[in-house]
């Protein structure tokens, strides 16, 4: 009888110890994993997807359209209800996965992964008056929805301005 709780305080123990690191193949093998699933289409290449269209995330929202002087159009909805909220738009750079964003003197690179457009989690200080109540645009994450240029162009703060008005023709 005493081996038996023997015998479970010695499994535990094995249990026990540091866990194997993990070999550069796993890492190579994802890579290369990755890298079939975009030639076959099974995932987009965010290299070549295109940043056009609309985003959200819960109450989050992010519209993108064609802007002027081959710049993009950016615009960003925070809307908590109850005066907690933040509404921006202005230009937008992109650069590989890297997106510039220029809200007046918020200024900011947001991260684009091909699905999904992440901003950072730190923003400078002048990125608050852009926000009411304890709303923050910091650390804001959307979901591609539409690449429909015409369901962007739609997003318009509770006050009912467009945040991504498109560019006009010269």
């Amino acid at each position: 009888m005493r081996t038996l709780p023997a015998l479970a305080a010695v499994a535990l123990l094995a249990g026990c110890g540091s866990r194997p690191e993990a070999s550069s193949d796993a890492a190579t093998s994802g890579a290369r994993l990755e890298a079939a699933a975009i030639r076959t289409g099974l995932i987009d290449d965010p290299t070549r997807a295109d940043l056009v269209g609309s985003w959200a995330l819960d109450t989050d929202r992010v519209c993108v359209v064609a802007g002027a002087e081959g710049l993009l159009r950016l615009g960003a909805l925070v809307d908590y209800g109850e005066g907690q909220g933040c509404a921006a738009s202005g230009p937008a750079q992109r650069s590989g996965d890297r997106v510039r964003v220029a809200f007046g003197t918020c200024r900011f690179e947001a991260r684009f992964e091909g699905d999904r457009i992440v901003f950072p989690a730190e923003l400078p200080a002048s990125c608050d008056s852009l926000c009411t109540g304890r709303a923050s645009l910091a650390a804001l994450t959307v979901e591609r929805l539409s690449t429909s240029t015409a369901e962007a162009e739609t997003l318009r703060t509770p006050g009912g301005k467009l945040l991504c008005v498109p560019a006009s023709p010269n």
